[in-house]
């Protein structure tokens, strides 16, 4: 199963944005990194470099590698939507995304592993695909065997403040996908207009 499994706070630092959630070394060195850090002169970006970038970025935020997200790129290009908006949908509505909303993981790549390992159920039928798209009022659950783990049972105190977008049942250990998130609603700081520039050339 394909990921990226390289330095997340390099990246991180990269894009000036802690991407993949709390990362205390990002804080101490929010500069790009490199051999001269702060100091060195970084000339003006070209267009072609600045939707490079956005595209990298909302790459890494995720989770996706190059051949799923041009994929979903196409899927929503396809779409009646505004293609932008539609993409950002799309990654939101991935399984691993979701189960990181629930707050059933702290990062996504801890959603993926969740749902790679076979401890998340989609309308009560375990699945263990991380890329699966849940649909409008599919129930995200977690597995009867899984449910004492202990990053499950932490996840009891931190399902209070949820996205309108979803529902949550902490005594059930379940959520609802209740609606398709508009792009006001989708906290990720992406410039999806950039991306659909970048693969419209």
């Amino acid at each position: 199963m394909a990921r990226y499994t390289g330095p997340k706070t390099k990246i991180a630092r990269k894009f000036g944005e802690p991407i993949f959630g709390s990362d205390k070394a990002f804080e101490k060195r929010n500069y790009p990194p490199g051999q001269h850090g702060v100091s060195k002169r970084r000339g003006k970006k070209s267009e072609y470099s600045i939707q490079l970038m956005e595209k990298q970025k909302a790459k890494f935020t995720y989770g996706i590698l190059e051949r799923q997200f041009r994929n979903l790129f196409e899927k929503a290009s396809r779409s009646k939507g505004v293609t932008g908006e539609v993409l950002l949908q799309l990654c939101e509505s991935r399984l691993d995304n979701l189960v990181y909303r629930f707050g059933l993981s702290p990062s996504r790549s801890g959603a993926r592993q969740l749902v790679s390992h076979r401890h998340i159920t989609v309308n009560g039928s375990v699945v263990n695909i991380p890329s699966y798209q849940v649909k409008e009022g599919d129930v995200i659950g977690v597995r009867e065997k899984s449910k004492t783990l202990n990053i499950i049972q932490e996840t009891k105190t931190k399902n209070e403040s949820l996205y309108e977008w979803l529902s949550w049942n902490k005594n059930e250990f379940n959520g609802t996908y209740v609606s398709i998130p508009e792009r006001i609603q989708i906290p990720e700081n992406i410039k999806e207009q950039l991306i659909v520039e970048l693969y419209s050339k």
